[in-house]
């Protein structure tokens, strides 16, 4: 009997435990999300109103004042881009580091080693050369130049790439090198065996990287301030222009980033599924 109520007490204190955890990060989601709705009488009141006349207004002049959804069609294109470039650049250089052991280790940790730099280091040297190439008909054309999406790919692809090769080389190393041999005694080619074997096996670690490597493009804040003016500018840019002179206008600031956050929780969601395989992949073995 005392053995049973020691684990009930237990089990209740390590639920109790997750739900505070739980409490603790989707309270600031869901306070945002009902910030949004308030009427400006209500947003800095004390003690705070839970219960109050809802509003769209602030929605009204986050969409159609400050034009937000065009900072979420720059976002959502250049995000895309670039997790594109680095989940095929990424999968194809893992696949070599693990088959081939190129460099004997250290071109890997030399590449890994790029991403420890902080963002801030290298800005001002990818201000000037963004800088200059936008002074140049390949660089107009390219898009690279400042204030256009180019910089912002190629900038998002260089950090991202080094993550994204370390992550997926693990997802090859664990896939056995018998079944590419056995493909190719079948007659496949070395791309046709990458293509039907070899991807589709690591395909869950893929997903993780695209998923890990979007929400970075989406929530980055440094390059896209120091890179755009308002052409290329994307939705953390955006948000931050509601904090103007006159002080910080709290609704619209709760609904675009509302706004803002929606896309990548709905995304998050729908990729769970692949999340969980990926981040499991290899882990349990015959």
């Amino acid at each position: 009997m005392l053995q049973r109520e020691s684990t009930f007490a237990k089990e209740a204190l390590r639920y109790g435990l997750i739900v505070i955890v739980l409490g603790f990060i989707v309270f600031p989601i869901l306070w945002m999300i009902l910030t949004s709705f308030k009427p400006p009488q209500d947003v800095m009141v004390s003690p705070p109103r839970f219960l109050f006349t809802p509003t769209l207004d602030n929605y009204y002049h986050a969409i159609v004042d400050k034009n937000f959804l065009f900072y979420i069609k720059n976002t959502l294109f250049i995000s895309v881009t670039s997790t594109v470039i680095v989940v095929v650049a990424g999968a194809l250089a893992a696949y070599a580091f693990a088959r081939y052991n190129i460099g004997d280790g250290h071109i890997l940790f030399f590449i890994l080693s790029t991403k420890m730099f902080p963002a801030i280091a290298v800005i001002l040297p990818y201000f000037l050369i963004f800088r200059d190439l936008g002074k140049t008909s390949v660089g107009r054309f390219l898009g690279l130049g400042l204030d256009q999406p180019g910089a912002l790919i190629v900038s998002y692809t260089m950090f991202n790439l080094p993550f994204a090769i370390w992550l997926l080389v693990s997802f090859f190393q664990d896939i056995p090198r018998e079944l590419e041999h056995s493909a190719r005694l079948d007659g496949l080619s070395r791309m046709k065996v990458l293509r039907k074997v070899v991807f589709p096996l690591a395909a869950p670690g893929i997903a993780v990287t695209g998923v890990f490597t979007l929400i970075f493009c989406w929530n980055e804040f440094l390059f896209a301030y120091i890179l755009t003016r308002k052409a290329a500018s994307t939705v953390t840019v955006g948000v931050e222009s509601f904090f103007t002179l006159q002080g910080i206008l709290w609704g619209p600031v709760a609904a675009a980033a509302t706004i803002s956050v929606l896309p990548m929780m709905v995304f998050v969601l729908a990729m769970q599924r692949y999340m969980v395989r990926g981040l499991t992949f290899g882990a349990v073995r015959g």
